[in-house]
């Protein structure tokens, strides 16, 4: 995947630095939809949802460094599992981040916070799905705009590591 007119943002930028391939998907964000912003960006872009994945921002109690906060990116179809995060960093309680805080840390704005070229680099939990996967899509950055990648390139610029951390619904994933 090729990085072509990609608007500069701290995500595309640390993607070139690092010499990661990607794709660059822009779409017209709808304030106005009811849909959430990763599954506004799938219905856009065309693509399956289990391969779009939003940026949650997490406190886990009892890790110290960064205020416990933590990303976690889970398939926007998908609700994220506390408890599974929590244990995945070997801790027993995990709560949402309040949006000021996702905000104040990533160096983004709600529904545009990329896992990439955080302002902060935080420990990083991506969903063990998208190891199955031959490209995933995250923010890139700003609402409206979407880079898709290897999830290998993605584990290796956030230093993340997979971990069963979807919520597994009734209907199976």
């Amino acid at each position: 995947m090729a990085a072509a007119k990609a608007p500069a943002t701290p995500a595309t930028l640390a993607l070139t630095a690092a010499g990661i391939g990607f794709g660059v998907h822009q779409y017209s964000h709808d304030p106005g939809s009811d849909l959430s912003f990763g599954l506004e960006a799938a219905a856009a872009l065309g693509v399956d949802p289990a391969a779009v994945f939003k940026t949650l921002m997490v406190r886990v109690s009892g890790l110290t460094r960064h205020g416990g906060l933590t990303v976690a990116l889970v398939p926007v179809a998908e609700s994220l599992d506390l408890k599974a995060v929590a244990r995945a960093l070997g801790q027993k309680k995990a709560a949402l981040a309040s949006p000021a805080d996702a905000q104040r840390s990533s160096g983004y704005v709600t529904g545009g916070i990329s896992p990439v070229g955080q302002r902060t680099p935080l420990p990083t939990l991506i969903d063990e799905s998208a190891e199955t996967l031959h490209a995933v899509y995250v923010s890139g950055g700003r609402r409206g705009f979407d880079v898709s990648l290897a999830p290998a390139d993605l584990v290796s610029i956030t230093d993340a590591r997979f971990a069963p951390i979807a919520a597994i619904h009734p209907a199976g994933r």
